[in-house]
């Protein structure tokens, strides 16, 4: 990954450049090691052809890697020979087949599965994943650690499936009806209320607010569209390459009630899950905590966990460095149960309970509130229809006791 940076030297000059390294606290010893004291330091895209062809490597493909690879393993195979097995088997699969054949051929050359997965230029592997591969192959836990890879990322697009359907119906019905509120306002209500322009009648407050936002979007509405996909794709691009503004966003997100809960609460349980996972691998607790911490997609908690790693890099206990660093405040029973770990040498069991409380938690939470959201959804739409037929409506019930 390539890192852009701005600082000032060993001569007290400021400088500015870019600087190659595969972890943002990587790039941070490099440029200790050139005694640059750095001002701001942001991941950056490096153009390359490379950069466009290698892309990350799906959940699902991952698990079905870790698990096959895992089953013919314990059956007694090689690596060697179970990585020519799975390519036979997905020969029919160009770019996977691509990355089992440059497996085959590094692996055949004498180097190892941790080499061989590190340098091939097919597919982006997480480093905890690849780290773990490593500390398997060197203490004999190949087949263990595997299985609880393919477990892990299993459970990760099994997550991520179940949001998806559960909010598939919702998201149908208020998309249905934002479109035909729009479609009634714009284009039926004008040609409804144009038989009372000729009477002269006052009409009530209530069709004069509808006939209102009819008038407008229905001169507006293509610009509105048009602003609304603007304000959604520049939204993404900030979001995406600005870490600042990122980071200000994934704050506000975490300090939401329901949904700030439920995204600590997948984050911390992942984060948890992985460092039970390295910790049981082999793999030492202080270089676990940083690889473990790279793995969150908030920024702010990310943030966090990074500067708490560097402090337990140097010898201190995560929830010591988590309770004195700033920035957002954990949930106390994480806090609680991961001293707890530390003063019992227990992190790793301790973790996984935690890991698997959160998940529980996390779906008791989403199955309420996506219970509340659909009927929340059909009274949306009633009261918008019903405004409307109100407003519609009123005026005829005018004319008609007026005539009378």
């Amino acid at each position: 990954m390539l890192f852009k940076y701005k600082g000032i030297n060993h001569l007290g000059k400021s400088v500015k450049g870019s600087i190659n390294a595969s972890t943002l606290e990587e790039a941070k010893q490099k440029l200790k090691s050139q005694s640059i004291h750095y001002e701001r330091i942001n991941p950056t895209q490096k153009l390359s052809m490379e950069a466009f062809s290698k892309r990350q490597m799906s959940g699902v493909m991952l698990s079905s890697f870790a698990k096959e690879l895992s089953s013919y393993l314990n059956s007694g195979m090689t690596v060697v020979t179970a990585i020519k097995l799975l390519e036979n088997q997905h020969e029919n699969e160009k770019k996977y087949s691509d990355f089992l054949s440059s497996l085959k051929t590094m692996m055949e050359e004498g180097r190892s599965l941790f080499v061989a997965l590190n340098t091939q230029k097919v597919y982006s592997l997480p480093d905890f994943f690849l780290q773990s591969i490593n500390i398997a192959g060197q203490s004999g836990k190949m087949v263990s650690v595997l299985t609880n890879m393919g477990n892990f990322f299993s459970a990760q697009t099994k997550v991520k499936k179940q949001v998806g359907n559960a909010m598939a119906y919702p998201m149908f019905i208020f998309t249905v009806a934002i479109g035909m509120s729009g479609f009634l306002i714009t284009f039926v209500v004008p040609k409804i209320t144009g038989i009372f322009a000729d009477t002269g009648q006052a009409l009530p407050p209530i069709t004069q607010f509808v006939l209102g936002i009819s008038d407008f979007l229905s001169a507006h509405y293509m610009a509105l569209l048009i602003g609304l996909l603007l304000f959604i794709i520049s939204f993404k691009i900030i979001y995406i390459k600005v870490i600042g503004f990122k980071r200000r966003v994934d704050t506000i997100l975490l300090k939401l009630p329901v949904i700030g809960t439920l995204i600590q609460n997948y984050e911390l349980g992942r984060f948890s899950y992985i460092l039970s996972l390295m910790l049981s691998s082999g793999v030492a607790y202080a270089h676990g905590v940083k690889l473990a911490s790279s793995t969150f997609s908030n920024t702010a908690l990310s943030q966090l966990f990074s500067n708490a790693s560097e402090k337990v890099l140097e010898g201190n206990k995560l929830s010591h460095a988590l309770h004195i660093s700033k920035g957002v405040k954990l949930k106390r029973n994480f806090m609680q149960a991961l001293a707890l770990g530390e003063e019992s040498s227990e992190v790793a069991n301790i973790l996984d309970n935690i890991s698997a409380l959160y998940n529980e938690e996390n779906e008791d939470k989403l199955k309420l509130l996506l219970s509340l959201l659909e009927p929340f959804m059909m009274l949306f739409i009633g009261l918008v229809v019903g405004v409307i037929v109100a407003a519609m409506l009123l005026p005829i019930f005018s004319m008609s006791l007026g005539a009378t």
